[in-house]
């Protein structure tokens, strides 16, 4: 399994060299609350969304004294807005009151936060603190079963994330997370993979579809 592991990540390597959180952000709070829209939602879409967002509300204590109608505005088509806009208003509030308005850089810390789950909390401590961290976004999830990465096959983000931290070596972790993202959008699609109308795959000899 180790070769096999290390040959995806050089395949991907290949495809994305210089992968990127697919969230447009500035400041911490900005890709926190953009991975709180993201939630049954396209990354496309939000991107629409936040710049109007984050020029109203400039920061942290602003968004923390924010008017939850308001907040909702902007955010309304991003879906389940009114839950949405609720958690960003009372995330902010709790960052402030409780971590002087800091992101913490620490998984159980973050869960603390309304509207933090597994998957951004692991986004945030990879992307802003440099830490090993494994997102199980959708595509993750998909492709990592497609790839025989879990065993048994599950659907359940803990165990893929589980899973991908027993192969995966820590310095890769977020970048592979990032490369699968965009691998599953362009080429490893749910409905219509490439493989499945004609077309090549780099990963083809590594999968168990």
């Amino acid at each position: 399994m180790k070769k096999k592991v290390e040959s995806i990540i050089r395949e991907l390597e290949k495809l994305y060299p210089n992968p990127v959180c697919a969230l447009f952000y500035g400041a911490p709070h900005e890709i926190m609350i953009a991975a709180r829209l993201s939630a049954q939602c396209t990354d496309k879409r939000v991107n629409l969304v936040t710049p109007d967002l984050f020029t109203r509300f400039k920061n942290v204590n602003e968004f923390a004294e924010a008017d939850v109608g308001e907040v909702e505005k902007y955010v309304r088509s991003c879906g389940l807005y009114k839950t949405k806009a609720r958690d960003i208003v009372f995330m902010c509030r709790k960052l402030q009151e409780d971590y002087g308005g800091v992101i913490p850089d620490s998984i159980d810390e973050l869960l603390k936060l309304p509207g933090i789950g597994r998957k951004t909390a692991n986004l945030l401590i990879g992307t802003l603190y440099g830490k090993p961290a494994v997102v199980t976004d959708t595509h993750v999830i998909r492709l990592s079963n497609r790839l025989g990465l879990v065993k048994p096959k599950s659907e359940n983000p803990l165990k893929v994330e589980i899973a991908l931290k027993k192969l995966l070596p820590e310095g890769e972790q977020m970048n592979f997370c990032h490369r699968l993202v965009f691998f599953g959008r362009e080429v490893c699609r749910a409905q219509k993979p490439d493989c499945k109308k004609g077309g090549e795959c780099v990963l083809k000899d590594f999968c168990e579809m």
